[in-house]
């Protein structure tokens, strides 16, 4: 068997959840089967099962384009290169909205099974509006075209495929559930801490780590505010860059410039290397994840598996991941039915995660039980092995 898997994101250009998950499926896939990767970007190498092939794009006629219009008009010129050329493949799988044309193409005009890989849903993230404009529109509708002509839909969590349900025309049997994953042998605790000197962190202070993008969907700035109403003084460490837009990368700097008149903050804008990352994670006493919406979150999995406690928003698949009072805590939030990415109470939703993360800070026993039954969540429930395994067995129904 083959497998085209189309991608926005592979290594080395990779900035979220998405990426991380395509670069592990295809390495364990390719174990089984052949994988046949094309991706937005240069790449150019093959080995054994594995070839991954990046496309650009000619941005001569996108010179006059409306900004807003340039990241899916651009995408849609990746995916017509992305099926272009020809393919052995028996099964086209797509990742994120900016291949499903790709995918669309693919199963038309070769014949092919599409399967999609829900990693958000367009629906669920209305702030992009700030950031493109009428091309979410373009967005939402490629998403909703794609998944309803699918043939299978891959699910991350349970809470995803509730929201597939209720928004698009899709029947529950297409729907298969198959959790991202974590390499453990890459995640694991590292207690040396070099990246802390070097990134001017304390080693001897404790500290809560955010790592993401700045964006609304990562809630970085309900963060920010519960870190004025935490009673312990420690350090706050943000490994986040990629703001969404320029207005929330201002309000992030008057923010965290203001609580550095009182406390101790680090903001690493720029792109850290995984071993620093995994250093980050394991000197960390807990890790903080106040997502108003996310479909799984990776990086509540990369903290478990680095024996870090998590504290974390119950929304989405976080709440399948994290156990409360076991792995860490889950902070409840209600979010605005008016405005989807902002709490009923955002004061409150601050205090709340100001609260949980004094829990935690306050007892080191604490800290040790929840980062050791962290790692073995990771390690026994979320290995890639087992979740390559039931992609396989969803191309195989297909084919059957």
């Amino acid at each position: 068997m083959e497998v085209l898997l189309l991608t926005n994101e592979y290594p080395p250009n990779i900035y979220g959840g998405a990426g991380v998950h395509v670069e592990y499926l295809s390495r364990e896939l390719a174990k089984l089967i052949k994988v046949d990767v094309r991706s937005f970007g240069n790449q150019d190498h093959q080995s054994g099962n594995l070839s991954v092939m990046g496309y650009d794009y000619d941005p001569a006629p996108f010179s006059a384009c409306d900004p807003g219009l340039k990241s899916p008009l651009s995408a849609l010129n990746r995916c017509i290169s992305f099926a272009a050329k020809p393919t052995n493949a028996q099964i086209v799988h797509c990742h994120t909205w900016y291949t499903l044309f790709g995918g669309i193409l693919a199963k038309i005009g070769y014949g092919l099974p599409l399967v999609v890989t829900t990693h958000s849903l367009e629906p669920l993230r209305p702030w992009k509006r700030e950031q493109i404009g009428t091309g979410y529109d373009i967005s939402c509708w490629l998403e909703k075209t794609a998944l309803e002509m699918a043939d299978a839909i891959i699910a991350v969590s349970q809470g995803m495929k509730a929201d597939i349900l209720r928004l698009f025309a899709v029947p529950e049997e297409k729907i298969k559930i198959v959790y991202n994953g974590i390499d453990t042998q890459d995640y694991k605790p590292i207690y040396s801490k070099d990246s802390l000197v070097k990134y001017g962190v304390t080693p001897n202070i404790p500290y809560v780590l955010f790592v993401g993008r700045i964006t609304r969907q990562k809630g970085i700035i309900h963060l920010v505010n519960a870190f004025h109403k935490m009673n312990r003084d420690v350090q706050m460490v943000f490994a986040a860059g990629q703001p969404d837009t320029p207005e929330i990368a201002e309000e992030m700097q008057t923010k965290v410039k203001e609580i550095q008149k009182h406390r101790k903050v680090v903001w690493i804008q720029e792109w850290i290397k995984i071993r620093e990352k995994i250093e980050l994670y394991s000197n960390a006493a807990v890790f903080c994840c106040p997502s108003v919406y996310e479909p799984f979150g990776i990086i509540n999995l990369e903290a478990m598996a680095c024996g870090t406690p998590v504290v974390a928003s119950a929304v989405g698949g976080i709440a399948e991941i994290v156990q409360h009072g076991k792995t860490g805590l889950l902070v409840p939030l209600e979010l605005d039915p008016s405005n989807p990415f902002e709490p009923v109470d955002a004061e409150a939703f601050a205090r709340d995660l100001a609260e949980n993360l004094d829990r935690v800070l306050a007892s080191e026993e604490l800290q040790k039980s929840m980062g050791e039954a962290g790692r073995k969540r990771a390690e026994t429930v979320f290995s890639w092995k087992a979740i390559a395994q039931a992609t396989l067995d969803v191309y195989r129904s297909l084919l059957r």
